[in-house]
C-alpha cells in the first residue's frame, strides 16, 4: 500500500508538471476527434488518452466513430465543423479521402491535428516512427535468435503490405534482425489484413506449405497473436520459436507473455501517450504555435516482463505508468518514413 501511494504521489508530480506547462497557455474550449475504428483496443486508449488530457485541462472533448468508413469519417468531420469545434483531430480510414478535409480545415482556419498516418498537405501529426519500432525490436530478436535458437533466424512475417506504416514495421524488424544476425531470412510474407482471424488463415496456411520457421513477427498484437495460434493448432513446440509482438495496444499481450512460452518481445506503442501528446498537440495548434510537421510518439521493445516497468495490471484493467513512459525519449528524426518506401 505504502508503495502504491509513492508511486501515485510521483505519478500525480509529473502530471502535474505538464498541467501546468500547458495550462499557461489559451485552453480551447471543445476539441473534436474522429477516430478510423473505435471498437479497436489499440484506438480505445488512445481515446482513453485523450479523454484524461483534456480532462486535466477542462476542455470539453467528443468522439466520432468512422468505423473504417471513408465517407462516415468525412460526414463526422464536417458535422464537428459546422458545430464550431475549436480543434479538429482525425485518425484517417484512409490518406487519400482525408486530403479534402486537410484542405477545408486550412481554408477555414481550423486547427487540424492527424494521429496515426500522413495526409498530403498536412500542417501535423502525432505518430509512431514505424521503422525505428519495427527495427529496434528486429535488434531484440536478433540477440535472443543468438541465445536461444542457435543464431538461426527464419521470419513469417504477419505484415499488412496495405498501409505504409505497417510495411515500415517488417522492414524495419528485418534490417534491426540482420544486424545481429546477417544472414536472417524471410520465409513468409503474409497479409494477415491486421486482425486475427485473418492472420490465424494465412499463417496456417503458410505453415502447411513450409514450417521451417522459427520466429513470427506481427504488424500488430492481432497479427502476431493469430501466428502464434495457428502455430499451436499444428501441433509444433514452442521451446525454438520466438514470436514477437507489436503495439501494446491492451490487455492481450500482457496475457501472452505472461502465459505462452515463445511470446518473448513486444515493441510497445503506448497508445495512451499517442492520445496524451495529441490534445497537447491541439492546444499547441490552437494558440498558433509552431509544430513539427510529425510530433513523435515514443516507443521501446519489452522483453519478458519488462511491460511490469510500464503497467500495472488489476483484474480487465491495465493502469500507465506515466512516470516510466514520459522518461522515454522519443526520437528527433524516424530513420524511415513512407517517403522512403
Amino acid at each position: 500500500m505504502i508503495k502504491s501511494s509513492i508511486k501515485l504521489l510521483a505519478t500525480s508530480a509529473v502530471l502535474a508538471v505538464m498541467s501546468a506547462h500547458a495550462m499557461a497557455a489559451d485552453m480551447p474550449k471543445k476539441i473534436g476527434y474522429v477516430t478510423n475504428y473505435a471498437t479497436h483496443e489499440w484506438y480505445q486508449n488512445v481515446i482513453k488518452g485523450m479523454e484524461d488530457r483534456a480532462k486535466q485541462l477542462g476542455i470539453e472533448f467528443e468522439v466520432r466513430d468512422a468505423n473504417l468508413d471513408v465517407a462516415k469519417e468525412v460526414s463526422a468531420a464536417e458535422d464537428f465543423m459546422s458545430q464550431g469545434v475549436d480543434v479538429l483531430i482525425i485518425t484517417p480510414v484512409n490518406e487519400e479521402g482525408v486530403v479534402p478535409l486537410v484542405r477545408r480545415a486550412k481554408e477555414e482556419g481550423l486547427p487540424l491535428v492527424l494521429e496515426g498516418n500522413p495526409v498530403r498537405g498536412m500542417t501535423t501529426m502525432v505518430a509512431i516512427c514505424d521503422y525505428d519500432t519495427g527495427y529496434y525490436a528486429g535488434v531484440e530478436a536478433g540477440k535472443y535468435a543468438k541465445e536461444h535458437l542457435d543464431g538461426v533466424a527464419r521470419v513469417m512475417n504477419v505484415g499488412l503490405p496495405l498501409l505504409s506504416a505497417t510495411v515500415l514495421r517488417s522492414q524495419g524488424f528485418m534490417d534491426g534482425l540482420k544486424t545481429e544476425i546477417p544472414d536472417a531470412a524471410m520465409v513468409h510474407d503474409l497479409d494477415g489484413g491486421g486482425n486475427p482471424d485473418r492472420a490465424l488463415e494465412v499463417s496456417a496456411a503458410a505453415l502447411a506449405q513450409n514450417s521451417d520457421v522459427n520466429i513470427i513477427y506481427g504488424i500488430n498484437d492481432s497479427s502476431s497473436q493469430g501466428g502464434l495460434q495457428a502455430w499451436k493448432a499444428s501441433g509444433r513446440p514452442q521451446d525454438k520459436l520466438l514470436v514477437v509482438g507489436t503495439g501494446g495496444e491492451g490487455l492481450g499481450f500482457i496475457n501472452m507473455m505472461s502465459t505462452e512460452p515463445s511470446y518473448k518481445i513486444e515493441a510497445a506503442m503506448f497508445p495512451e501517450k499517442v492520445g496524451f501528446t495529441t490534445i497537447d498537440a491541439a492546444v499547441k495548434l490552437y494558440n498558433k504555435e509552431e509544430v513539427p510537421e510529425h510530433i513523435v510518439s515514443p516507443t521501446t521493445p519489452m522483453v519478458g516482463d519488462a511491460w511490469k516497468k510500464f503497467y500495472s495490471v488489476e483484474g480487465t484493467t491495465r493502469t500507465i505508468n506515466w512516470e516510466a513512459v514520459n522518461a522515454l525519449k522519443p526520437a528527433d528524426k524516424c530513420m524511415k518514413t513512407a517517403a522512403d518506401l
